[in-house]
């Protein structure tokens, strides 16, 4: 047993119980419109439910609603249900036990796997040709080109079996008898393109390649054969069968002589090594093959090959000898290498594993099929014995570096046996004999092909009469539904009989299977591709004629049994049967395709569409009466915030995409184009043929129509009145489910068809010519675009507009009307040419003749207008692209107040519900949808600078005016202006206005007269200072002073990084606009003027104060440089608080003059601080005239330090003597006298000694007070401790105050002296007072002498 199993094959998923097998295609009950539950949610279920309870704060956040169109919608659908083809089993899984005996012998024509559809006989001439044969004669077929053969000695006759009344193509060139003719497909590059095939054909003496193609020198229609000179010897060898690759051209072939493979080399030209022509032995040397040639003039001998086979997917080639010897070659490059061998006795070992006897009675291989990797990764070869059984190899690989790859074969073992059924005998027949199921086999078998996916043609002869003979054909069954019980041993392959009563020949496969994928998985799933696909068809030649065998396919089937009838119990059994095995699914797609007119019979040799409309009515019922009810997936329900998402469409939706993904499977995702070169040089045709594309659309449009017809019928599409007969809300939210699911298939089959058509009519165009005009993004799309995307996105229908752009601009330029190409496009494709669209085509012609008319101004101006009516009219959809061109024409022609219209025309019918000034004015956030709205608006916008831009570029170029008359340029610069300010669109206004501020042109944005510009400037001042400078000065022009000195105001407090300086300017021209009176505009009240003037003066003094504490820090050398920065840097900015710049600033720094400045800002009352500021003011300034006057050296300069006090005092005391609480002069004059007489001790000279009172004197303060605080001082230092210097001093000050009192009162007419009678008597009592004092040194001489001078004077004036 381990020698059975020298190569072990690999084990199939599902060969064992720990590998269970890939389920079987199964369409899931979740809708693709739906949310499928997740594993993770699926296995909740299995929890109890107090483990699953959790808190509301752990639950996860709902699902958002799908956002997707009714296309995008269907297109997923339509996807999924393509992927699930994908993962259809492959063949090799179908057959996952080592052995298969189930066949289901269909009795019922109706479900039997072929239906002879029509027979060719052989033509006369070629009985002819047979009746003159002197040697030997045979026949064949080339199916695949629909061809026959048959060779009468040296001579070959072709014929097409499918005319009437075929001409012969022959061939007659040689002398030697033919032994074998085979087609094949020869390598690229030796002969001519037209040369698509070439037929071997040997002889006795040589094997010659003869060329198959059609001759185009020639103006018959058909195929030709050429003869290339190509030959090579083969005498003695006798060929007995040829083979050949059709992916590499090679062409191999063995001989009656050995068991060698040999190979005919064949090159365009000769080499110095090797002939254009010639043999090579693959399998033996040089001198071996001499000995053999010997021996085969001797004995013979008696092993040679029967049958080859090449498998191009894997680069394989088998060989199949006499005694069932089984080789396997690796092709490579040019070489073939020897990679595994297995004996019939091997065979026998590992097959009697499982099927015990049978098979080793006298059994031997008759022929070998190929299986290729698109079919299975598992199995790679079928052998078919003597008695019928079928045997399949694995084989085993070597490494390869990429997982969908496979290495070199390494070996091949055999691993699955389908026994032959039991054969009927025909009458007067003799039954073989029969042990149980295994011991069923077939008598001889003749002949014996496979085809994928796995189709199986056996002819047997019959005992009686060898020259008819049965034909037994098999095919794997249905995919069948994945709750389908299958039988113990594989499952069941849909097998029939079929008598031909002659003779066969050869069997072809004419129309070849053309799989659903090109992987294992789904390749072989019929199912899918019956409808897309043409239907298989097999060509059996006999001694009779050509038969052709078709492919029943299961749609056919379905309507066979519908016209079968059975009374309705009958068929409803039947119908149930189909459902179990099949899927419910699967029944209804196909009873749809049935009401669609899908299905086909044979009548009289032809194929024809079944629309009996009984048949068709009885489908329609099975279609809506077994469709299933919709349902809520109650998991996906609780995950989402949209119920509807959770809806399970019916099976009779399922159903229905399942059907539309077939008819559109090979056309989804195909490209659109494909680009070609040919004689007429490059062009760009369509990458599927029209033929297919209508055969697509008429399916699609088949449906369609049955979609209307039987709407109020289906659920989903009967409309709302369904909604009313739901039991609850579940079933409400279910049947929305189904309508929306429905709803959006319905549409998409809509927009397919005219897709279709649209595609039809873009490639009866040059499109070669048509692309150029293509914006690139368009021009890359379309060249990468498939029809998926043609349907299912933005980017298709942008592209699509493109084109139909580009079509109709082609047309105008030739000359074409464009009214009527637009109204046919409109027609065929309109998603893709609406109605509007063909308005837009009428206004750029328009447009056209009015660019080709600009002789004629006033008929060009008619034509311009026009257009602009037009492109009004579908300002709602003007695309962007045509706005700009649109725009740029009517630039060239100087139309720039239709250009600006038509842009705002457009940006209006883009937000009409004006969001994107919604978004301004909250706060531009970036996430807001309506921003995009915005932007739409803001590209229309910024067509109508250029317009403006031209505008301006025109007038440069032209005179305003011409003989004291506007220029035509003027008029259309005013027309274009007019436009601009009736516009009451405040977000283009907005636009406009910062484009004027973005080119620097604020004279022409103040010169706007528009009342939008207020609000403007007012939007944008608090954030550009550019837009406040601007505001002010618009309100200066108009006269509104006070709102200019409100912004002035605003500008000075503003956080701007404005200077101190810069602050102080807008608050200097604030107090002038406030200031300021006009007779228009006059609508404030005095109050409010007066209020405002106030708040600017109070700002000015604090910002006054400010900067001189500025310029104070700026030069104070107590500052060190990064100090003194960051203190000017805080300073030189926003105004700040008076009590942040006295606690921050002033008092920190000494600045005992600004703190006083900023008591009388503040009118800060309190006396002690007060007094104390003023003492320390006095000191400081004392001190730092001392530090300055002591630098000279001179001590008489230090004395005079007083008059540098006197001057501060003067300079403060002038700014500060409007205070009383600030100013005190009593206390002043005291602090003063005080300081006076303890720095100077009175030695300053005549003209200095008063410098006291002369300052309170210059800064005009009353006589009365100076007086009252001086005779204050003076009368109190009369104490015992006073000193009499100090004492005459005061008094000094005090006659000093009456003799400049008086001399006042003297020189100013009508003036009262000494400000009145009660002054003049004070005076006069301190006068009297003074000059009677009988010790005159106590007032010293000098007083005393004054006090009596002025006595002398008052009592003179007094008299």
């Amino acid at each position: 047993m381990a020698a059975a199993y020298a190569t072990p094959p690999r084990p199939g998923p599902g060969g064992y119980m720990q590998t269970p097998a890939q389920s079987r295609l199964t369409y899931q009950t979740a809708p693709s419109f739906g949310q499928t539950p997740g594993p993770a949610q699926r296995s909740q279920d299995l929890v109890p439910t107090s483990q699953t309870q959790v808190s509301a704060a752990t639950q996860p956040a709902l699902r958002q609603p799908e956002n997707l169109t009714a296309a995008e919608r269907a297109a997923k659908a339509i996807n999924d249900a393509l992927e699930q083809v994908k993962r259809a089993n492959p063949l090799d899984n179908e057959y996952s036990t080592r052995y298969a005996y189930n066949y289901d012998m269909h009795t019922n024509s109706v479900w039997a796997p072929f239906q002879k559809s029509r027979s060719h006989n052989i033509p006369d001439q070629i009985f002819e040709q047979l009746n003159r044969s002197e040697a030997s004669t045979n026949m064949g077929l080339f199916a695949e080109i629909h061809y026959a053969w048959v060779t009468v000695d040296n001579a070959l006759y072709m014929w097409d079996y499918t005319l009437n009344m075929p001409e012969l193509l022959g061939f007659e060139d040689q002398p030697h008898s033919i032994e074998m003719v085979k087609l094949a497909k020869p390598k690229r590059g030796v002969f001519l393109d037209s040369i698509k095939h070439m037929v071997v054909l040997a002889t006795v003496d040589q094997v010659m390649l003869l060329g198959l193609g059609e001759d185009a020198s020639s103006s018959a229609s058909g195929l030709t054969l050429f003869q290339t000179g190509m030959s090579a010897s083969v005498r003695g060898l006798g060929i007995q069968n040829i083979t050949s690759s059709e992916r590499t051209g090679r062409v191999f072939f063995g001989c009656r002589s050995d068991n060698d493979v040999r190979e005919l080399k064949y090159q365009a030209q000769d080499s110095w090594f090797s002939a254009r022509c010639s043999v090579v032995n693959h399998t033996k040397r040089v001198y071996d093959s001499f000995t053999t040639t010997l021996n085969v003039f001797w004995s013979g001998s008696d092993e040679h090959i029967v049958d080859m086979d090449v498998d191009d997917s894997r680069n394989i080639l088998y060989a199949l000898s006499t005694k069932s010897t089984i080789r396997a070659f690796l092709m490579s490059g040019d070489s073939l290498e020897h990679k595994a061998e297995v004996t019939m006795q091997t065979i026998q070992r590992s097959v009697d594993f499982a099927v015990q006897g049978p098979i080793s009675h006298k059994s031997y291989l008759v022929s070998i099929s190929t299986i290729s990797a698109e079919e299975t990764r598992g199995w790679v070869l079928l052998a078919t014995t003597n008695k019928g059984y079928r045997i399949y190899f694995t084989g085993s690989f070597e490494y390869a570096p990429r997982p969908d790859q496979l290495g070199p074969l390494r070996g091949i073992a055999a691993n699955h046996v389908r026994t032959p059924p039991l054969l009927a005998p025909s009458p007067g027949e003799e039954a073989p004999p029969t042990v149980g199921h295994l011991n069923n086999y077939l008598t001889t078998v003749t002949t014996a092909k496979r085809f994928p996916p796995g189709y199986f043609l056996v002819s047997i002869a019959r005992t009686q009469n060898a020259d008819q003979e049965r034909l037994f054909i098999s095919v794997p069954d249905a995919q069948a539904d994945s709750s389908y019980v299958r039988p113990q041993h594989g499952s069941a392959e849909s097998a029939a009989w079929v008598d031909l009563h002659s003779q066969v020949m050869d069997i072809g496969f004419r129309i070849p299977y053309k799989g659903a994928t090109s992987q294992p998985q789904g390749f072989g799933y019929e199912l899918a591709v019956q409808f897309d696909e043409p239907v298989p068809e097999f060509a059996i030649l006999t001694n009779t004629g050509v038969h052709v065998l078709q492919r029943r396919r299961f749609v056919d089937s379905l309507a066979g049994l519908i016209r079968q009838g059975g009374g309705r119990e009958g068929f409803q059994n039947e119908i149930q049967k189909l459902i179990i095995k099949y899927g419910r699914q699967e029944v209804l797609s196909n009873a749809l395709a049935v009401a669609c007119g899908q299905s086909i019979e044979t009548s009289a040799s032809r194929l024809l569409r079944i629309n009996d409309p009984e048949v068709l009515e009885v489908a329609r019922k099975v279609y809506i009466e077994h469709g299933g009810r919709p349902s809520i997936d109650q998991n996906a329900a609780a995950s989402t915030q949209a119920p509807v998402d959770a809806v399970r469409p019916s099976p009779r939706f399922e159903a229905t995409i399942r059907y539309v993904s077939r008819l559109i499977r090979s056309t989804w995702k195909q490209v659109i184009q494909k680009e070609a070169r040919s004689a007429a040089g490059y062009q760009i045709i369509s990458a599927v043929e029209a033929e297919k594309l209508r055969a697509v659309q008429e399916n699609l449009t088949s449906l369609q129509k049955f979609f209307n017809v039987n709407k109020s019928f289906i659920r989903g599409l009967s409309g709302p009145d369904d909604l009313s007969r739901q039991a609850n809300r579940d079933d409400e939210i279910a049947l929305q489910g189904e309508h929306r699911a429905f709803h959006s298939l319905v549409k998409f089959v809509s927009e397919m068809i005219e897709a279709l058509s649209f595609v039809l009519v873009l490639f009866e165009e040059r499109v070669v010519e048509i692309v150029p005009l293509l914006p690139e993004r368009s021009r890359n799309i379309f060249m990468s675009m498939t029809f998926e995307t043609l349907v299912a996105t933005k980017d298709g229908m942008e592209v699509a507009k493109d084109l139909v752009k580009a079509i109709v601009n082609r047309n105008i330029a030739k000359g074409s009307n464009v009214e009527t190409i637009a109204e046919a496009l409109r027609r065929k494709c309109g998603n893709f040419c609406s109605s509007d669209d063909v308005v837009i085509f009428k206004a750029q012609e328009q447009l056209k003749r009015a660019s080709e008319a600009q002789a004629n101004a006033e008929y060009s101006r008619n034509l311009l207008n026009e257009s602009l009516k037009l492109f009004e009219q579908v300002s709602h959809s003007l695309p962007q692209d045509y706005l700009q061109s649109a725009v740029q024409e009517y630039i060239d022609l100087q139309f720039f107040a239709g250009a600006i219209q038509l842009a705002l025309k457009v940006a209006y019918e883009h937000d009409k519900t004006n969001d994107a000034l919604a978004w301004m004015n909250d706060g531009r956030v970036e996430s807001d949808p309506r921003k995009e709205k915005f932007q739409k608006r803001n590209t229309c916008y910024d067509l109508i600078h250029n317009v403006l831009e031209a505008m301006d570029t025109a007038l440069a170029s032209n005179p305003p005016f011409v003989d004291g008359r506007p220029s035509l340029s003027a008029v259309r610069r005013d027309e274009a202006y007019d436009v601009i300010s009736r516009s009451k669109d405040e977000v283009f206004l907005t636009n406009l206005y910062n484009w004027y501020l973005s080119k620097g042109w604020h004279d022409r944005l103040l010169a706007t007269d528009s009342t939008f510009i207020v609000t403007f400037l007012q939007r944008k001042a608090t954030e550009d200072i550019t837009h406040a400078d601007l505001l002010w000065r618009f309100y200066g022009q108009n006269s509104e002073f006070h709102e200019a000195a409100k912004v002035q105001l605003s500008l000075a407090q503003s956080a701007f990084p404005l200077s101190l300086d810069r602050r102080l300017e807008y608050l200097s021209r604030a107090r002038a606009n406030a200031s300021a009176f006009t007779t228009t505009n006059n609508t404030t009240s005095r109050k409010t003027k007066q209020k405002l003037l106030t708040e600017i003066n109070g700002l000015i003094d604090v910002a006054n104060i400010q900067s001189e504490i500025l310029q104070r820090l700026r030069d104070d050398p107590r500052l060190q440089d990064e100090a003194r920065n960051r203190v000017l840097a805080e300073l030189d900015g926003p105004i700040k608080s008076i009590s942040d710049l006295y606690n921050s600033y002033a008092d920190n720094a000494g600045y005992y003059d600004v703190c006083l400045y900023i008591y009388a800002i503040a009118d800060h009352r309190d006396a002690s601080q007060i007094k104390n500021t003023w003492s320390q003011f006095l000191d400081a300034t004392h001190n730092q005239a001392v530090q300055q006057l002591s630098a000279t050296g001179n001590e008489a300069d230090v004395a005079s330090a007083y008059e540098l006090v006197a001057e501060q005092f003067r300079e403060v005391g002038g700014r500060l003597k409007g205070s009383e609480a600030v100013f005190p002069i009593p206390v002043l004059i005291e602090m003063l006298e005080r300081y006076n007489i303890q720095q100077t001790q009175g030695q300053q000279d005549e003209e200095s000694s008063h410098w006291i009172p002369d300052i309170f004197i210059e800064l005009e303060s009353p006589y009365e007070l100076l007086y009252d605080t001086l005779e204050t001082i003076y009368l109190s230092s009369a104490t015992p401790n006073a000193r009499p210097g100090e004492r005459r001093v005061i008094l000094s000050d005090l006659l000093y105050i009456v003799e400049r009192w008086l001399q006042v009162s003297y020189t100013r007419a009508g003036q009262s002296l000494f400000g009145g009678e009660q002054g003049q008597m004070r005076i006069e009592e301190l006068l009297v007072y003074l000059t009677e004092q009988q010790n005159a040194r106590q007032i010293g001489e000098d007083c005393w002498q004054r006090a009596r001078a002025l006595r002398g004077r008052v009592e003179e004036m007094v008299a």
